[in-house]
């Protein structure tokens, strides 16, 4: 690993505040965003469509099933290897959709650039949504753009929305999730989050570590019209795959028993983890997912997942389990075992 000029500066993930103050740690998908969600944001939002705290809201309509989500980027720095904001908000917007077993069918766009951006920079940023909605073939069909004051904003923050629809006879949630289902995921994980970092601090690995953002709905739709009966679906991105099967686990209030030697993680994002003190488990992804199935359709869920690009790496690490509700057990390379928690903070701010 080489350094740019500047040195790499590691921070404390633990936020030395109290809960009066809002940390970086509480969008970091660990414990403290957990907190935040249950204290403040359940306790003024709560109704029916949201208690599922699912990728996005569903509802029957006359044919189907209406799929609805939104989220915001706030990436830094706004490109990296393997991808940008732009493309990573329309990816990761459609991502969600397909969580919930959605065909995504349009986006929305709204931007807050910084007073003093360059022009250029922004045309960039729209260009790769564009062209990443052209190649998902779900357009962008509404917008808002709000300008803050010099030194108020962090150049260019997105937040994109995104409907879609559920086939009739589809229902993907974590209350679906039975014991004996197999957990699958859907490629090797962590270097979307290793992409941003090497950029962010000056850092260069040996390989090439390219960030995984893309979409997954057709992969999704795939498992749907292969027949696959899908349980649960969900995205790795903020907290990584531990942050994901705890909340999982925690909605199911199942147990989930995971093989370390299982788990997808490539060289160069093992190495890079290693020399930086990260745990590629925690580390986010952008073109990820798990999936829940029953175990008898495992290698045919397997079989789908492998036939797209950017599953082709898709393994089974992993069995539901009603033993310890609500806990995450991993199983070491020389068969220990160790409870994958929750962070108490944040590995990596900014990354999505």
């Amino acid at each position: 690993m080489t350094v740019n000029n500047k040195s790499f500066e590691p921070a404390c993930p633990l936020p030395i505040s109290g809960k009066h103050t809002v940390q970086l740690a509480h969008g970091g998908g660990g414990r403290l965003m957990q907190e935040l969600i249950q204290d403040v944001f359940l306790r003024a939002f709560h109704n029916p469509m949201l208690a599922p705290l699912h990728d996005g809201a569903t509802w029957p309509i006359e044919k189907g099933t209406l799929a609805f989500t939104t989220d915001s980027y706030v990436v830094r720095p706004l490109f990296f290897p393997g991808g940008d904001i732009g493309s990573l908000a329309v990816n990761g917007t459609i991502n969600d959709l397909a969580m919930c077993g959605a065909k995504p069918l349009y986006l929305s766009a709204g931007f807050i650039l910084e007073e003093g951006l360059s022009l250029d920079i922004v045309q960039r940023v729209v260009n790769s949504m564009a062209e990443a909605a052209r190649a998902a073939g779900v357009p962008i069909v509404t917008g808002d753009t709000k300008v803050v004051d010099r030194g108020k904003g962090d150049g260019i923050f997105i937040n994109t929305a995104g409907v879609g629809l559920v086939p009739t006879g589809v229902r993907v949630l974590p209350s679906l999730i039975q014991p004996g289902d197999a957990i699958l995921v859907s490629g090797d994980l962590g270097s979307h989050g290793v992409a941003v970092l090497s950029v962010r601090e000056g850092l260069r690995f040996d390989g090439n570590v390219e960030s995984d953002s893309a979409p997954v709905h057709h992969i999704v739709a795939d498992l749907i019209d292969s027949g696959i009966e899908i349980h649960c679906l969900r995205d790795l991105t903020r907290g990584g795959l531990a942050s994901v099967l705890n909340e999982l686990a925690a909605a199911a209030k199942l147990g989930m028993v995971v093989e370390e030697s299982a788990i997808p993680v490539s060289e160069p994002v093992r190495g890079a983890c290693e020399l930086l003190g990260l745990d590629p488990l925690y580390v986010a992804n952008e073109g990820r997912f798990v999936a829940m199935v029953p175990m008898q359709q495992a290698e045919a869920t397997l079989a789908v997942m492998r036939r797209h690009e950017a599953s082709r790496h898709a393994a089974h690490m992993g069995v539901v389990t009603d033993r310890d509700p609500s806990m995450v057990v991993l199983r070491t390379v020389v068969g220990t075992h160790r409870v994958l928690d929750l962070l108490s903070g944040e590995q990596l701010p900014r990354i999505c």
